[in-house]
């Protein structure tokens, strides 16, 4: 009607006449949802933004703590603990997107194997492994990244260590498979908590694939995996709390340089007074490798292969070099020592 009669008379009144808003008449439909559209990134520390996917690996971190079940509003509150500028209407729906909401049950498959000893008594290299994840606080971002550290519980030796913005399931999958190409994993027993990285079913398949024996440590009680808990807090004290890192690269680089320091030079009391790359070379005896590398027709070669994917020869024992080093410990820093250590050895079992 206001159509058709809008030539003879203004829209004013024809609306007055038939009862409607003049906004209703103006009004047109927008495709899509309604209203302003979800931010996609979150203000933490002084202005600085980050994207919403790494709130949620924050609030992921936050619900892994041991009997954590913490609502929105919880969360909300531990967010801005961490100098994020967040409210919890958007805590909610990031919570909601990601089925992290209270009442949400975490399901393992399987039957885990808990630790049967507190203290761990490794007689050998890669007899025990321990790893753990470190929040490392990046002040030039106003962030936190993540630190995952594996040890050989014989020479606490840091075998390997990852450092970014999360830590998930198909990391700690790649390091088990690296480490099983390096050191083989058959037969060696993995300590770890009960994180979600370790508890998800892709690493406790492949741990089985590769014949390792995972255990867990009992809920809350972190003296069971004393070994890395204690070398994190030695790295706390020596690096995190010494040093204010700029950036990611700033930070990275500092903690290749540590543990650099801590493997192959800082002595360790609990090894006696020694570096961790000494205990692991006292410990990789020449016994062990002569087991290990056992000749099969006389010589001393490996004998299950030819020669190795690079194309080089197989070493002799009788003749230690640095590729023969390189293949047993992939340490090149400490080549000159075990050398050393190799010619002491020989002398003594040869007389």
């Amino acid at each position: 009607m206001i159509i058709r009669y809008k030539a003879r008379t203004s829209v004013d009144k024809l609306c007055k006449w038939a009862e409607l808003a003049k906004s209703s008449l103006y009004y047109r439909v927008s495709l899509g949802q309604r209203g302003m559209k979800p931010s996609t990134h979150t203000i933490i520390g002084n202005n600085a933004l980050v994207e919403n996917s790494l709130v949620v690996d924050q609030i992921r971190a936050v619900l892994t703590m041991d009997y954590c079940i913490y609502g929105y509003r919880k969360i909300t509150e531990e967010l801005r603990d961490l100098e994020y500028l967040i409210n919890k209407k958007k805590v909610y729906r990031l919570m909601k997107e990601n089925h992290l909401l209270s009442g949400k049950r975490i399901t393992v498959q399987g039957k885990r194997k808990w630790v049967k000893h507190r203290r761990i008594e490794a007689k050998r290299p890669m007899e025990y492994l321990c790893l753990d994840i470190k929040y490392v606080w990046v002040d030039g971002e106003k962030r936190w990244y993540y630190q995952l550290a594996i040890m050989d519980v014989f020479s606490r030796r840091i075998l390997c260590w990852i450092f970014q913005r999360s830590v998930r399931q198909t990391e700690v999958v790649a390091l088990m498979r690296w480490l099983d190409l390096r050191y083989g994993l058959k037969g060696v027993i993995i300590r770890n908590d009960n994180g979600s990285q370790f508890l998800a079913h892709s690493v406790r398949q492949t741990l089985k694939e590769l014949e390792a024996q995972q255990e867990f440590t009992h809920v809350a009680t972190p003296e069971e995996n004393a070994y890395i808990e204690a070398f994190h807090s030695i790295q706390q004290s020596e690096l995190i709390d010494r040093f204010i890192f700029s950036s990611y690269y700033d930070a990275k680089q500092h903690i290749q340089k540590y543990m650099n320091w801590y493997n192959c030079k800082r002595k360790h009391g609990a090894i006696g007074f020694i570096t961790p790359m000494e205990k692991w070379t006292q410990g990789m005896s020449w016994a062990t490798v002569r087991q290990q590398y056992e000749p099969a027709s006389g010589d001393l070669s490996r004998p299950d292969c030819e020669s190795y994917s690079d194309g080089s020869a197989p070493y002799s024992l009788d003749k230690f070099n640095e590729t023969a080093y390189l293949r047993l410990t992939g340490d090149q820093d400490n080549y000159e020592l075990v050398s050393n250590c190799f010619r002491k050895t020989v002398q003594f079992i040869g007389g």
